[in-house]
């Protein structure tokens, strides 16, 4: 039980944070409960789709051409690629998508329903070590791919007609990327990689967070809490 709950805190928090920073209307509840199941539901295609698509045997084969597939088509296509179909089902064309860094707060819903479900599966099977070190590194990285498609996604859902389906590709193109980066540099099992993976993790932060600030900063609820200030 207790790894249990230590597998689903860094989710928890990372929600609570990423929703906090909504400041000026809160996604319902409802809505963020079914994104965050719809991610943990979307394990089971993609689980089945990446057996299918490995090729290679990581335990043997570190060469370039396995691990570059492996990081990038298997892990990072295939999973952000189903995150994507989840918030274009659920969320794209929802009432509630009224402001940019909706987006945001969805996609990292989605994502971080992904995560707790493997971040379960690492942690029961390997311990409380684990745990601790995929609390740091793994599930914020989800997190954060999350908000690079939530970004975009954002941007799209307000775009003029013809620049939206470049929004929609960035939505997908970015994180399959910046996962397929992640998964690269732990795959190639170097240990000079250690360094450029800890420079990576604090790369998705700063542009994570600047993601974050942009598109809290655009949202019309803002102009509207700055009148009722003014008239008061």
């Amino acid at each position: 039980m207790i790894l249990l709950l230590v597998s689903i805190a860094p989710s928890a928090a990372l929600m609570y944070f990423f929703y906090m920073k909504d400041k000026y209307e809160k996604e319902p509840r409802h809505l963020l409960i079914k994104a965050f199941l719809l991610g943990v539901i979307a394990v089971i295609p993609v689980l089945l789709v990446e057996m299918r698509l490995n090729l290679f045997d990581m335990e043997a084969d570190r060469s370039l051409v396995a691990v570059s597939y492996t990081a990038f088509i298997v892990a990072g296509l295939v999973e952000e690629g189903f995150k994507f179909l989840v918030f274009y089902m659920l969320i794209w064309r929802n009432h509630e998508f009224d402001e940019m860094y909706d987006g945001i707060v969805y996609s990292v819903f989605v994502s971080l329903g992904f995560a707790t479900v493997e971040n379960i599966g690492y942690v029961l099977s390997t311990g409380f070590s684990v745990a601790l070190l995929r609390s740091i590194t793994a599930v914020p990285a989800h997190a954060l791919f999350g908000v690079s498609m939530g970004y975009y996604l954002g941007i799209a859902r307000f775009a003029r007609v013809q620049h939206r389906e470049k929004y929609l590709g960035l939505a997908l193109l970015v994180p399959v990327i910046l996962h397929g980066i992640y998964d690269f540099i732990l795959m190639s099992q170097r240990y000079y990689m250690l360094t450029v993976f800890i420079i990576y993790i604090g790369y998705l932060w700063k542009r994570g967070m600047s993601n974050v600030k942009e598109l809290v900063e655009c949202s019309p609820y803002k102009n509207l809490e700055n009148d009722e200030d003014e008239n008061n």
